[in-house]
């Protein structure tokens, strides 16, 4: 079944993956973003998202149902639109401001019978409670009577070579029964398997319980890395021989912190909302937040001791940071762990240099202080110390072995005498 119009609000990591598997299943695809610069690339077939290559996204444009735009008037007469801003935290608040803006611009161009799913990471109620008052005082149409009406978060890892957009089970709902059944049949003509839930809210409260979950647990294992240094154990061969028992444990591995959009954000999401609508403090969130964002300076304390023990002082040593993105093989530097290290180095007094070959240098421009490097052998040697931050598989580990002084290695990538990990 073809859906026929289809408009994607917002062409980042997660909108312009749908964008281009709409396009792949037959619709006719608008995909809007206010970044003109960032509509501009798309449309000369140059893609800044690592899922999508440049090559897919130029036969997406070659079929000609692919059309980036900045201009929400290329929405009219549309089928389906999917909302997919981004939802960040301002001075520790949830940040819809970006939903608000897109429902608003695209409600004039409602009509009966089309369907509006919002993707972007929020709150329980925002769909019920935010969006749809919106939609509906801005466009004059009712829903469900006039529209229909959904939720389905995302759920893109990028970079992940195994689980993507068309086999990872999409969580689906509705406001009624028929919201439901058309969110279902827009997104079961790409995706594998559609997990319908039974509210809004419910499926809301999922997504945030899904990243909760896992800061939870990094923020133990980055704990129990803390501990495990003192005690002198490595934390690693433990979480390993842990992890062979076959039921009741789930690895997790520690690093320098979290990042990217959804780990430092979508707890605080929950938290916030838990605090606001029931009065209590959700302790756990907290707690992984504290253990969480003090991992990049228990990084920086780390290396000063390694420093020290070889006699060095971090004020004026050379420091070779590997990667500043937040996670392995992309180029995001969102709420990067890896930047907050970079920082804390340069206000130490260190001469810091970085390699980041997947990430844009106009991004990672504003991190000032750093030198943008290549990995060399002439770079590793000149290092008083090596920092692996971001496990790219594209670095050459073997080199780094092979000629740096000193390592500390905080992803468990090197091996050798010259290396110290987290």
């Amino acid at each position: 079944m073809i859906m026929g119009k289809v408009v994607i609000i917002g062409q980042g990591y997660v909108g312009l993956p749908l964008a281009v598997r709409a396009v792949e299943a037959g619709d006719d695809v608008v995909g809007l973003d206010t970044d003109t610069d960032r509509v501009k690339s798309l449309g000369a077939g140059l893609s800044f998202v690592e899922d999508i290559a440049d090559e897919r996204l130029a036969r997406a444009l070659e079929t000609g149902r692919y059309r980036p735009s900045d201009d929400y008037a290329d929405a009219a007469g549309f089928d389906v639109c999917a909302i997919t801003v981004p939802t960040p935290l301002t001075d520790g608040v949830p940040d819809i401001s970006h939903i608000e803006h897109a429902a608003l611009q695209i409600a004039p161009y409602l009509r009966p019978g089309c369907t509006v799913i919002l993707e972007s990471t929020t709150y329980p109620g925002t769909t019920e409670e935010v969006l749809r008052p919106l939609l509906e005082h801005a466009s004059g149409l009712r829903t469900p009577d006039d529209f229909h009406l959904g939720y389905s978060p995302e759920r893109i890892d990028p970079g992940n070579r195994t689980w993507h957009l068309d086999n990872t089970p999409k969580l689906v709902s509705g406001i009624d029964a028929r919201s439901l059944a058309a969110t279902i049949g827009f997104y079961q003509r790409f995706v594998q398997r559609v997990v319908p839930v039974s509210a809004p809210r419910t499926a809301e409260l999922t997504k945030l319980f899904e990243n909760t979950f896992r800061h939870i647990n990094i923020a133990l294992v980055n704990e129990l890395a803390i501990v495990a240094n003192k005690l002198g154990v490595d934390v690693r061969e433990a979480i390993s021989a842990a992890a062979t028992k076959p039921f009741g444990f789930m690895a997790f591995e520690p690093g320098p912190g979290v990042g990217g959009h959804c780990l430092p954000i979508d707890p605080s999401y929950l938290s916030w909302q838990v605090k606001r609508e029931v009065g209590q403090r959700f302790r756990f969130i907290e707690l992984a937040n504290d253990v969480n964002e003090g991992m990049p300076r228990y990084v920086v304390q780390r290396l000063v001791a390694g420093l020290n023990t070889r006699c060095k002082p971090v004020n004026g040593s050379r420091i070779l940071l590997l990667g500043l993105a937040y996670k392995s093989n992309v180029g995001d530097l969102r709420e990067s762990p890896a930047r907050a290290v970079a920082e804390l180095l340069t206000d130490l007094g260190a001469d810091v240099r970085a390699v980041e070959p997947h990430a844009a240098p106009r991004d990672i421009g504003t991190l000032g202080g750093v030198t943008l490097v290549d990995l060399t052998a002439a770079e590793v040697m000149a290092a008083d110390a090596v920092v692996v931050l971001t496990d790219h598989d594209d670095f050459d580990y073997a080199l780094i072995e092979e000629h740096a002084q000193y390592v500390f290695d905080t992803r468990n990538r090197c091996r050798g005498r010259a290396v110290e990990r987290l």
